[in-house]
């Protein structure tokens, strides 16, 4: 993906941080080096199909992924289907896939096991991979930047706010000439991890005005649905007067907005994505390799920037097929080195995780128990 100079610079900002949490994750593993050669004893030769699906935000990633992986694992071929979370955690439930990527982590509950694609009563490993800024992207003749405060955002996509130059726009935007145009609201039309996000973020921060709560399917027939990431893209690139919300790793051609942090107007970039996860805190309750956020939707932090998500990916603690097993252990344990990692920033925009105390070792743990 190629991306303009300011964005090129956030890019590399990210991959330069995300070095501390990866070569963490990777303390306890042989790692291969740019090349594709392992750093200690030769990692064993893996041959077979490995198949995925979900998330369509981590489309590129998985592309660099799998494209850094098969040069060190010539014999496994990785295929990954851009379905959507939903979708992507249907498949793996009813069997079939040894692995899912999901914007929305499983429930606690689904993750204690009942999977299609895993051993009897196998629970799941859930792994943070990488995070991203959700942008609030705008097709406005003329202007590139705008501030949307979240109650604007919210009465926006519930249609109290129809047309552009509204007075709740305009006293945010002193000196933007915004026209006399009707404002079209794009949504997911598919069951989304990234509207999951995005309407929990206006449950925490809006909730007078977005009253449906948190939800990967849009709550009403209101706007225009668009299907997956790229259509998103394609829906808000064609539409004048459009906006939307999508991935800003995928959305680097698209005008962004501001939104209102504290007192401050932020907007999306990898390094206000990092600080806002640095204001989370992992989820209580769960299993030994179900490493989740519990995102602070409201963080406050200069440059935190709170409408984010973290992509994960999710396995089978057992599989049936000792082969699989290896496959999918290999595959997560590539994803989350150094190389890797590097690897989505570069080609995906993506931000890094934190090197938060623990995270690190708890996800090198989680990939650990992965087996047959």
């Amino acid at each position: 993906m190629k991306l303009g100079n300011t964005k090129q610079a956030a890019a590399a900002t990210a991959a330069a941080m995300i070095l501390a949490m990866a070569a963490a994750c990777a303390a306890n593993e042989e790692q291969p080096d740019a090349g594709g050669e392992s750093t200690g004893p030769a990692a064993e030769q893996l041959t077979g199909e490995l198949n995925g699906a979900g998330a369509s935000s981590q489309s590129a990633a998985q592309e660099a992924w799998k494209a850094g992986f098969t040069t060190i694992q010539s014999g496994v071929t990785v295929n990954y289907d851009p379905v959507g979370s939903g979708d992507g955690r249907k498949q793996f439930t009813a069997g079939g896939m040894g692995f899912v990527g999901t914007d929305a982590p499983f429930s606690a509950e689904d993750a204690a096991g009942g999977h299609g694609s895993c051993a009897a009563d196998s629970p799941l490993v859930e792994i943070p991979v990488y995070i991203s800024p959700i942008a609030v992207a705008f097709n406005l003749e003329g202007i590139t930047d705008l501030n949307l405060a979240p109650k604007v955002i919210a009465d926006i996509f519930t249609g109290k706010i129809t047309n552009w130059n509204d007075a709740a726009i305009a006293a945010d935007n002193p000196g933007v000439e915004l026209p006399d145009l009707k404002i079209s609201p794009v949504h997911r039309s598919d069951k989304s991890g990234t509207t999951g996000n995005f309407t929990d973020y206006l449950t925490a921060t809006a909730p007078e005005s977005w009253t449906a709560g948190e939800t990967e399917e849009w709550p009403d027939a209101s706007g225009e649905g668009a299907e997956k990431t790229q259509g998103m893209v394609q829906a808000l690139t064609a539409g004048k007067g459009s906006i939307g919300y999508v991935d800003a790793g995928q959305a680097q051609d698209l005008s962004w907005a501001s939104i209102k942090v504290g007192d401050q107007w932020t907007k999306p970039s990898p390094e206000g994505a990092a600080k806002a996860v640095a204001e989370s805190e992992l989820e209580s309750g769960r299993g030994e390799g179900d490493v989740v956020y519990a995102l602070n939707r409201t963080a406050d932090a200069a440059g935190a920037y709170p409408l984010i998500l973290v992509s994960y990916l999710a396995a089978c603690e057992k599989y049936e097929d000792a082969n699989t097993a290896k496959l999918v252990a290999a595959y997560f344990k590539y994803v989350t080195s150094e190389e890797g990692q590097q690897a989505a920033a570069a080609n995906a925009g993506s931000a890094p995780l934190t090197a938060e105390e623990g995270l690190s070792a708890k996800v090198s743990a989680a990939v650990e128990r992965i087996g047959s």
